[in-house]
């Protein structure tokens, strides 16, 4: 009884552990798979790095528009304001020719009054 148990126990034993081993062939193809499945990680992270280099690259180009356009912004604003002054300078001068022809005026009256006296003075000498 004893021997065909322990017969009995070889027999189911023994496949299990030929079962669990696994063979070359198996081994190869595992190592195989293995190194497939390397060189696919090292080519994701060659191009995960390509992306994160064209990335940086593009936000370079994207600090350096927004900084260009800051700039025209600046610019834009300095030359809005340069404007603004000569404008102003502009109609002081307008303002101050405005003032030198009503003077002028005032003169050409003045001097009008003073010929008519003189004429109506030497009009009233003859008359003498």
């Amino acid at each position: 009884m004893k021997k065909s148990l322990l017969l009995i126990a070889m027999v189911l034993i023994l496949p299990t552990l030929m079962i669990g081993c696994a063979t070359t062939g198996q081994l190869e193809k595992v190592q195989a798979e293995q190194k497939m499945i390397d060189a696919k990680a090292d080519q994701a992270m060659k191009d995960a790095q390509a992306a994160k280099a064209a990335a940086d690259a593009a936000r370079v180009k994207a600090d350096e528009t927004s900084a260009r356009a800051e700039n025209a912004i600046k610019a834009a604003a300095e030359m809005e304001k340069a404007a603004a002054e000569r404008e102003r300078v502009a109609a002081e001068k307008e303002r101050a020719a405005a003032e030198r022809e009503k003077a002028a005026a005032e003169k050409a009256t003045v001097s009008d009054e003073k010929a008519k006296k003189a004429e109506a003075a030497f009009e009233k000498s003859m008359k003498k």
